[in-house]
């Protein structure tokens, strides 16, 4: 088996496993996680420049 192959099966068994869902009804999934990875993001950046500002205090960086 292929890997092209394998990875068909496997998305043929998603699908299976998933059932029928209307194309609408993926935003009720999407819009939540790219809420969650917007957040996630953002604090990464805030963390990160919070570290650079105080000279790497971590104390500082985890209360910013």
């Amino acid at each position: 088996m292929t890997q092209k192959e394998l990875e068909k099966y496997l998305m043929d068994a998603a699908n299976i496993l998933r059932g029928m869902i209307d194309a609408a009804d993926f935003k009720q999934y999407i819009f939540p996680l790219l809420f969650f990875k917007r957040i996630s993001d953002v604090w990464s950046e805030e963390y990160q420049q919070a570290l650079d500002e105080s000279g790497r205090d971590l104390d500082f960086a985890n209360f910013s």
